[in-house]
């Protein structure tokens, strides 16, 4: 864990998981929904490392990391 990139992705990530176990009931399906944001999130933190001074790069990365919050918020309104 040596960027910002690595600490928000991981965060966002068990964020992710304990929102499955609290506010869900579980199940396969809601488990597949919860997959897109966690890869989102493992994208973001790929794009977000490799990015360096590339700011199209850094601003894809939080593109990405909102994204999956916004869709886990989805998941969880519905």
């Amino acid at each position: 864990m040596n960027t910002l990139y690595d600490f928000v992705t991981v965060i966002c990530f068990i964020f992710a998981v304990l929102t499955f176990f609290m506010f869900t009931q579980g199940g396969m399906r809601v488990l597949a929904h919860f997959m897109l944001p966690a890869a989102a999130f493992a994208i973001a933190n790929q794009v977000g490392n490799h990015a360096g001074n590339n700011a199209p790069m850094n601003v894809l990365a939080v593109i990405l990391i909102a994204a999956g919050i916004g869709y886990i918020y989805i998941i969880v309104k519905h």
